[in-house]
């Protein structure tokens, strides 16, 4: 276990960190599986109302550094696909 005064807090930043990027993460893969769900079904219009919303959520989790730049543009990039495909 940790001796010091700083590394006590580290421990502490990073429980606190780590809980506040694992409720971000949930989100972020709630939204996902909305988009789907709503491609799946053929609504178009459930399905840019789920992609908007998704685009925000990634949006600030990439913004706020709990999912790198990259992968979230990976992950608008393939929903705005799926969106464009129905028909």
């Amino acid at each position: 276990m940790a001796h010091t005064q700083s590394a006590k807090k580290r421990i502490r930043q990073t429980i606190a960190r780590t809980a506040v990027n694992r409720a971000i993460m949930s989100r972020v893969r709630t939204f996902r599986k909305k988009v789907a769900v709503a491609v799946e079904s053929k609504d178009k219009e459930a399905a840019v109302a789920a992609y908007n919303t998704f685009a925000s959520v990634i949006d600030k989790a990439a913004k706020r550094g709990t999912v790198p730049a990259n992968r979230a543009a990976n992950y608008k990039s393939k929903a705005a696909k799926a969106v464009a495909s129905i028909a």
